[in-house]
């Protein structure tokens, strides 16, 4: 097994990083900073970006990092969930029994977000995810649920997160309404060239080693291959691992890495 070879604790590219251990990229740190001001502000707040380029793990850390006692998370992803589902799904993540009709299930989760702010004095931070599959329906029903008292209050911070594809949705005249209401927009994007080795040697001192086990040049390769998306980069990156055990290597060269991209067939 490569961490054997390499004297890994484990994959240092795996998926499942603590929140605490995640890169501090140059956007990471610009969109910490938005949701900041959203935490202050309090209302809806958009992040786009493709595929791979690390929103749920910036939702994931940004999340854990909220103070329990003022705050309290809640995360839905969307997929193609009516809006009877959605609203039923949300219901459970505020911790209410659903009831059955929509219009019940609508009073239900404005009871229960109002208690959570004037009653117990914890925001709701709601996060909905892949909010580009949502439908036009359930976007428009989005706008009339989190109204409170003729859209003077926001006693929550909801999060909408998904790829571009949100962008046209809102750009329609039915979705004006709650475009006009987000506070906060913020477009994720990928890994700077100049961020990619620094990026690799951190996740490889998280799983144990100081070694500079990259060249120069196959960081070049890896990025000249990804463009920085960090699902990439980690694909690839294992992938190289394994190719240099395979040829007995201790240091990835460019070559290794296109033989290991060969084998993935970006």
């Amino acid at each position: 097994m490569f961490t054997q070879f390499f004297n890994l604790k484990f994959n240092p590219f795996t998926k499942e990083v603590p929140a605490d251990k995640l890169f501090s990229s140059q956007n990471l740190v610009e969109l910490t900073s938005r949701l900041m001001y959203l935490q202050k502000a309090r209302g809806i707040g958009l992040i786009i970006g493709e595929a791979g380029t690390g929103k749920s793990s910036a939702l994931r850390k940004y999340a854990q990092s909220l103070n329990p006692a003022l705050f309290e998370s809640c995360y839905f992803p969307l997929s193609t969930v009516t809006v009877q589902e959605f609203y039923r799904g949300l219901a459970l993540e505020l911790g209410e029994e659903p009831k059955h009709k929509k219009v019940d299930l609508f009073h239900q989760i404005q009871s229960a977000i109002r208690s959570m702010y004037y009653e117990r004095r914890i925001t709701p931070v709601i996060i909905l995810d892949e909010i580009h599959m949502a439908s036009n329906k359930l976007l428009e029903d989005l706008r009339l649920i989190f109204n409170f008292n003729m859209d003077s209050e926001n006693p929550f911070i909801l999060i909408l997160a998904g790829q571009p594809p949100i962008r046209s949705k809102l750009s329609l005249s039915i979705n004006h309404p709650l475009r006009q209401r987000i506070v906060v927009k913020h477009m994720m994007s990928s890994l700077q060239k100049e961020e990619l080795g620094d990026y690799l040697k951190t996740r490889l001192v998280f799983a144990g080693t100081h070694e500079d086990i990259f060249t120069s040049p196959s960081i070049e390769a890896i990025y000249g291959v990804t463009s920085g998306v960090p699902r990439l980069v980690n694909s690839l990156a294992t992938n190289s691992l394994l190719v240099a055990c395979e040829k007995n290597q201790t240091l990835i060269d460019e070559e290794t890495v296109y033989q290991a991209q060969s084998e993935l067939n970006f």
